[in-house]
């Protein structure tokens, strides 16, 4: 079995998801993910397929046209005041284009709250199949894997699953080791990249790199095959991987070539095929 290579919406941050699905065919990934949930980040589009029927006809056809597949959406933040419902139209949007994941994060400290959100937001997802994989952000209130699995025992939902992230993990001081002691069925997909082996201190330098300076996979201190080698081998290997001044010099087009032919040949030089 072949690993399968994602195409995240942070790696290219303007591309409509039709523009994603094409170059990313071109490419060769297999598949992508796509923000239709927008957080207003820097550089973000509106990419709302529920409310623009153009767009989610133009991203059909272009899933009909490449045979590509959407591996998962972005991002159902739970945070406060938010009402995890109002996610419904981009859930029913994007089971009716195949998609199975959509990726989670926690934005607030209230522990009852955003157990019971994340706990609702499962079981709305699961109304269209989708599968609720909760992501630790070393910035976020919940970065750590320890976190995660504290919220997933909680509410006991059979659609919820654990997001790893390769930059987050090492930079919330997670130790790979700690991924062998969760159940394999919670893991469908994960977001490499690597890092510069120092780990800023303040909330700003974090940012900086998880959004704007992302290094390519194998070149940096991350130990990336430690981790995936921990992971089932069904789990789609989603790069994500922002660098906004390679964007700048090269285009967004080679900066997505560089980022998988980096990640397929430190994979096969790991042995992981």
């Amino acid at each position: 079995m072949s690993r399968k290579y994602s195409l995240a919406q942070l790696t290219v941050l303007a591309w409509s998801p039709p523009e994603m699905i094409y170059n990313a065919r071109t490419l060769g990934y297999d598949c992508v993910g796509i923000r239709t949930i927008s957080m207003g980040v820097k550089g973000e589009n509106d990419f709302d397929l529920a409310k623009n029927k153009r767009l989610f006809d133009l991203t059909r056809e272009a899933l009909d046209e490449t045979g590509l597949f959407i591996n998962d959406i972005e991002l159902a933040k739970i945070g406060d005041g938010i009402d995890v419902r109002n996610y419904e139209s981009a859930f029913e949007a994007s089971a009716k284009l195949g998609v199975r994941n959509v990726i989670s994060s926690i934005w607030t400290d209230r522990k009852d709250f955003y157990t019971e959100q994340f706990a609702a937001l499962c079981d709305l997802a699961g109304q269209y199949g989708l599968t609720v994989n909760l992501e630790f952000v070393t910035w976020a209130s919940v970065s750590t894997l320890k976190g995660v699995r504290e919220v997933l025992d909680a509410v006991k939902r059979p659609n919820a699953g654990i997001m790893v992230d390769t930059l987050h993990l090492h930079r919330s001081r997670v130790r790979p080791e700690e991924l062998d002691d969760c159940p394999r069925e919670l893991f469908h997909m994960a977001h490499i990249c690597d890092g510069p082996p120092e780990i800023p201190a303040d909330k700003e330098g974090l940012i900086h790199t998880g959004r704007d300076a992302r290094y390519y996979v194998g070149e940096g201190a991350i130990d990336v095959a430690d981790i995936i080698r921990r992971l089932p081998e069904h789990v789609v290997l989603s790069i994500e991987l922002p660098h906004l001044a390679r964007v700048a010099d090269w285009g967004a087009t080679e900066h997505a070539r560089r980022c998988l032919k980096t990640a397929k040949e430190y994979m096969a030089k790991h042995g992981i095929v």
